[in-house]
C-alpha cells in the first residue's frame, strides 16, 4: 500500500474534476485525480457530442424528405443506412474522446491515480488496494449514472441506457423510450427520423425541463406530430418474450395496444454517483439520497474541506456549469478555508429536439404568481419562421412586474439556441447579477 500525501484530491477525471485539478494547481497547491473508470468525460463519451451526431444525422434525413413544399424534389427513394450512420457516430465520438485523453495525458504521471477511492476520514481516501491519498482537502467531482426503475429489470437486456446507445453497430428496428425528458426527447426523435419504430412513454404530463403550461401544452402537440408520444402514458403489462420486449399500454385514441420492442430505453433521469464513497466514514451531514450537504455558491460541504460538484451535486448538470464548478471547487479548496462564490452565469439549457427548447433564467415554476407579467410570442404566422417551413412553437418571456425586468424565459421554436443565447445575456446585465453575488456582469456596451 503506497501513502501519497497532497493538498487537493480530486475523485472523477471528468469535465469538472479536470477543471478543478487545473485550478488547484494554478494557485500553486499539489493536487492528484483520482479515476476509477475510463478517461473522457461524460460529454464527449456518451452525452453531448454523440446526441449531437445522432441528431445531424436525423436532421439530414429529415430534410431530404421535406423539400417538396418548397418546389424541391428529390427523386427516389431516401435510403438511410444505419450501419453507416451509426459508423460515424461512433467515429466522430472517438475523436471528440481523443481530444479529452489528449489534456488528461498532459497531466504529470505523478498527478494521475488510477482506481476508485473510497473515504477513509474526511480527508484520507483509499484507492482500490494500492494507494492512501492522505490529502488536505478533496473535491468529489464522481458524475452521474442513469437512473433505471426496479420495474425496468423485467426485459433483462433489452433494457438499455443512453450510454448503449452510442455502443451500437447499427440502428435498431424498434425502441421504446421511457421519459420525455432532455434524453428522451433527442434520442427518441432523432432514431424515429432514422427509421426506427420509436413509442416515447412519460408519465405526469411533462415535457423536458418545460414548466410553462402553455408552453409545455405546444411542445407537446408539436412534437407529438412528428413521432409517437405520450407524455402522460398508461402502461398495463411489461414483459420479455425471446429477444423482445413486450409492452402492453392505452394508446392516446383510448384503445389497448400491445407491441413488441427490440429494445427498451430507459431515460428516466440520472443519480449522483456517491455509491461506495464510503461517505459514512466522513462527518459530512447527507441528504435522503446519500449526498452531502453543501452551499451551492462554494460548493463546500458544511464547514469541512470537502467539496462537491457538477452531476455528483446535481444542481445544474450542464456542461459549461460542470467548467464553472470545477473552477471554483479547485480555487476554493487550494485556499480553504477561506472560500468564496464562484461564479454562476446567467441560467441556459437548451433541448436539441426539432422544434428545439430552450430555457433561460428563472422557470415558469420559480415565480411568485402575481410577481411576473409575461410576453409571448407564436411561430405559427411569424415571417422568418414560415420562410423557413419551421413555423411552430410558442415563446413566454417572463419580466418582474414591479421592475420591468426580464427574469426568465421557456420555448419551443426553430432555433431557439440562438435567442437563448440572446436572452442570456440580455439576463446577465440585470441588476441582481453582481459580482459580490458571485455571478456574471457583461461589460459596459456588451
Amino acid at each position: 500500500m503506497k501513502t501519497i500525501k497532497v493538498d487537493v484530491a480530486v475523485i472523477g477525471a471528468g469535465t469538472a474534476g479536470l477543471a478543478a485539478y487545473r485550478a488547484a494547481r494554478a494557485q500553486g497547491r499539489t493536487a492528484v485525480v483520482i479515476e476509477g473508470g475510463a478517461y473522457g468525460t461524460t460529454c464527449a463519451r456518451v452525452g453531448c457530442m454523440p446526441s449531437k451526431l445522432l441528431i445531424a444525422a436525423a436532421e439530414a434525413a429529415h430534410e431530404a424528405r421535406h423539400t417538396a413544399p418548397f418546389g424541391v424534389h428529390v427523386d427516389g427513394t431516401i435510403r438511410i443506412d444505419g450501419r453507416e450512420v451509426m459508423d460515424r457516430v461512433r467515429r466522430e465520438r472517438d475523436r471528440f474522446v481523443g481530444f479529452v485523453l489528449e489534456g488528461v495525458e498532459a497531466i504529470p504521471a505523478e498527478d494521475r491515480l488510477r482506481g476508485y477511492a473510497r473515504f477513509i476520514d474526511n480527508t484520507t481516501l483509499q484507492v482500490d488496494e494500492h494507494s492512501t491519498v492522505q490529502a488536505s482537502r478533496v473535491v468529489i467531482a464522481t458524475g452521474s449514472s442513469p437512473v433505471i426503475p426496479e420495474p425496468f429489470r423485467v426485459y433483462g437486456d433489452r433494457l438499455i441506457v443512453n450510454d448503449d446507445v452510442f455502443a451500437r453497430e447499427t440502428l435498431p428496428a424498434s425502441v421504446a423510450v421511457f421519459g420525455p425528458g432532455v434524453i428522451g426527447l433527442e434520442l427518441g426523435q432523432a432514431l424515429s427520423r432514422l427509421g426506427v419504430r420509436v413509442r416515447v412513454f412519460g408519465r405526469g404530463g411533462s415535457i423536458g425541463p418545460l414548466s410553462d403550461p402553455a408552453v409545455a401544452q405546444v411542445a407537446r402537440q408539436v412534437l407529438q406530430a412528428d413521432f409517437y408520444l405520450d407524455s402522460d402514458a398508461t402502461i398495463l403489462e411489461s414483459s420479455r418474450e425471446g429477444e423482445q420486449a413486450v409492452i402492453r399500454y392505452v394508446g392516446r385514441d383510448g384503445q389497448q395496444v400491445t407491441e413488441h420492442f427490440d429494445y427498451v430505453l430507459a431515460a428516466t433521469g440520472r443519480a449522483p454517483n456517491v455509491k461506495g464513497l464510503g461517505l459514512e466514514n466522513t462527518s459530512l451531514a447527507l441528504d435522503a439520497r446519500g449526498v452531502p450537504l453543501f452551499d451551492p455558491q462554494t460548493l463546500q460541504c458544511g464547514s469541512s474541506p470537502v467539496f462537491i460538484l457538477s452531476d455528483a451535486n446535481n444542481i445544474l448538470p450542464l456542461l459549461h456549469e460542470a467548467a464553472d464548478e470545477g473552477k471554483t471547487a479547485g480555487e476554493n479548496a487550494a485556499s480553504y478555508p477561506a472560500v468564496r462564490a464562484g461564479l454562476r452565469r446567467a441560467p441556459i439549457a437548451v433541448v436539441f429536439s426539432d422544434p428545439q427548447i430552450m430555457l433561460v433564467g428563472k422557470r415558469h415554476a420559480e415565480l411568485a404568481a402575481g410577481s411576473f407579467v409575461t410576453g409571448e410570442v407564436s411561430f405559427e404566422n411569424q415571417g422568418r419562421s414560415r420562410v423557413m417551413l419551421k413555423n411552430r412553437g410558442l415563446l413566454h418571456v417572463y419580466a418582474d412586474k414591479s421592475s420591468g425586468q426580464f427574469i426568465g424565459a421557456e420555448m419551443i421554436g426553430p432555433r431557439a439556441e440562438n435567442l437563448a443565447h440572446l436572452l442570456a445575456l440580455e439576463r446577465a446585465a440585470t441588476a441582481d447579477y453582481r459580482p459580490d453575488a458571485g455571478h456574471a456582469v457583461l461589460p459596459s456596451g456588451d
